[in-house]
């Protein structure tokens, strides 16, 4: 029996694969909508009477701290008053369920949103962190029925990170409407 030679691309195929390919969507664009006729609950993004906690990582310390500022000044845009928010620093990432959870226990909140950023190093760390942090955040929210939003950003450099800053604007919008929601949800059930 004899072997087959081993088949190499062309020098066309070679130059093909080697093209920069255009990024992925990171997104759909688009708008969601309800077809009409039906009962709609959703929450919106005014935060009113809301008293709002935010957890925050101190680890990437150049990033976090411009996530809180940008969380800040969306809480400020949706109308929640300073004295409504209570910020809470702790370690890492990795700590940030454990506070969202005793902070949701509380009952003082009407909503927690969780900011931190892990960056992508040399050892799989990284995976460890990111994948720990999302899903205590979840089981935080799941666990005690208070709204937790997710502002971690998992990023492969600092410069990743430091073009999404604006995720946490997109947290706080998220914990906000959730919180709403879950007003309408206590008021419709009466």
């Amino acid at each position: 029996m004899s072997e087959l030679p081993a088949l190499r691309p062309s020098d066309e195929e070679q130059a093909e694969r080697e093209q920069p390919q255009p990024a992925a969507e990171e997104h759909a664009a688009g708008r969601f909508d309800v077809p009409s006729g039906y009962r709609v609950l959703s929450g919106s993004s005014d935060g009113g009477r809301h008293a709002v906690a935010i957890v925050v990582a101190k680890f990437n310390g150049e990033i976090t701290s411009r996530l809180l500022e940008r969380a800040l000044e969306k809480l400020e845009e949706a109308g929640v008053e300073r004295e409504a928010v209570t910020i809470v620093p702790v370690p890492g990432a990795f700590e940030l369920p454990l506070a969202a959870i005793a902070l949701a226990k509380s009952r003082r909140y009407a909503c927690i949103v969780a900011l931190g950023c892990v960056i992508r190093g040399e050892t799989p760390h990284f995976d460890y962190v990111a994948s720990e942090a999302a899903s205590g955040l979840q089981l935080a929210a799941i666990e005690t029925g208070v709204p937790v939003s997710l502002g971690v950003l998992t990023t492969e450099s600092v410069e990743q990170a430091e073009a999404r800053i604006d995720r946490a604007a997109d947290a706080v919008q998220t914990a906000l409407e959730m919180a709403g929601l879950f007003t309408q949800l206590r008021t419709a059930a009466k």
